[in-house]
C-alpha cells in the first residue's frame, strides 16, 4: 500500500520506523485509553512482528519532514472486512492528520482491495468516536461494562463501522 495525500504519505512500515514509532506508541498518554506505553526493545520486536511480518499496520509519514507520525491499524479479519485503529504522534494531535491518514486508508480499500466494510472499536467516547463519526462510521453498538481501562476501572466498548455502499454514497 502506497497512498499519498496533500500532507502525508502512508505506506508500509519499515524498520528504520523504529525510532518514530516509538515516540508514538511509547508515549504514555498517546496509550493512555489502549495499553501501557511499549518500550523501546517491544517496539521493535512489535514492529517486526505485527507491522511488518503480518502486514498489520501502515505508516502515515509527513511528506514534509519524512517523519513518521502515525501508526495505522488495517488488517483484514475476514474476507472483504477490515479493523482499523490509529496512533498518532502526540505533537501532531488536533492537526487533521489522523482524519487524511485514515479518509485515504479507508478510500484505498473500498477502491483497491474491495473491501466490503471497515470497522473500529474504541473505549474512548470522545476523540475516537468523533474521528470514527466524521469519517463515516456509524454506530453499531456499545458493549457496556465491557472491558477495563488502563486504571482497572470498567469502561464501554464502543463499535463503528462504514459499509462499501454507505462510502460510496458519501462520495457523490
Amino acid at each position: 500500500m502506497k497512498i499519498e495525500t496533500n500532507r502525508l504519505l502512508v505506506r508500509e512500515f519499515l524498520m528504520d520506523d523504529a525510532s518514530d514509532l516509538y515516540e508514538i506508541i511509547g508515549d504514555e498518554e498517546t496509550m493512555k485509553n489502549c495499553e501501557p506505553a511499549y518500550d523501546f526493545e517491544k517496539t521493535k520486536k512489535f514492529l517486526a512482528e505485527f507491522c511488518i511480518g503480518r502486514n498489520g499496520a501502515v505508516a502515515a509519514v509527513q511528506k514534509e519532514s519524512g517523519k513518521t507520525i502515525g501508526y495505522i491499524l488495517f488488517n483484514e479479519s475476514e474476507k472483504g472486512v477490515y479493523e482499523m485503529g490509529w496512533f498518532m504522534n502526540r505533537n501532531y494531535w488536533q492537526q487533521g492528520y489522523a482524519y487524511e491518514a485514515c479518509n485515504a486508508v479507508i478510500g484505498y480499500a473500498f477502491e483497491h482491495l474491495q473491501a466490503h466494510k471497515i470497522f473500529a472499536e474504541t473505549i474512548d467516547a470522545v476523540k475516537s468516536v468523533s474521528l470514527m463519526k466524521k469519517l463515516g462510521m456509524k454506530l453499531e453498538g456499545i458493549q457496556r461494562s465491557h472491558t477495563r481501562d488502563r486504571s482497572g476501572n470498567w469502561a464501554d466498548l464502543y463499535y463503528y463501522g462504514l459499509l462499501e455502499d454507505e462510502w460510496r454514497e458519501k462520495m457523490v
